[in-house]
């Protein structure tokens, strides 16, 4: 039976193998987008654990943000990752767009994040 190697599966792995020879230790900044709501989460690969999350499903957000399919939530969603990430000691992380390319929701949410104070 042949490989599932799709146009994203492939291109998710040449970024991730990308980040994995610059990443120095630091942890990773992941995000997820759908066609109606969006996600990141910081994961450290070392250990193998999400240091912190968000997304546009949380209730805050639900009751906030009519859709999370938005430049808009992208945004406050960066945001929101950021302060979680300060809040447990991260200041420096590696953007994982994934296969993404870095345009619309994904650049908001890395710009929001960068405004909440993380480097990367």
């Amino acid at each position: 039976m042949a490989r599932n190697n799709t146009t994203t599966t492939r291109r998710q792995a040449r970024v991730r193998r990308s980040l994995r020879s610059h990443a120095y230790g630091k942890p990773r900044l992941t995000v997820f987008r759908s066609s109606k709501q969006i996600y990141c989460q910081i994961v450290d690969d070392d250990l193998g654990r999400t240091l912190a999350a968000a997304s546009s499903l949380e209730k805050a957000n639900r009751d906030v943000l009519k859709t999370g399919a938005t430049v808009e939530a992208a945004k406050i969603i960066g945001q929101q990752i950021a302060e979680r990430a300060v809040h447990a000691g991260i200041n420096e992380v590696v953007f994982d767009r994934g296969a993404y390319i870095y345009h619309g929701r994904v650049k908001a949410l890395a710009e929001g994040a960068r405004e909440g104070g993380l480097k990367f």
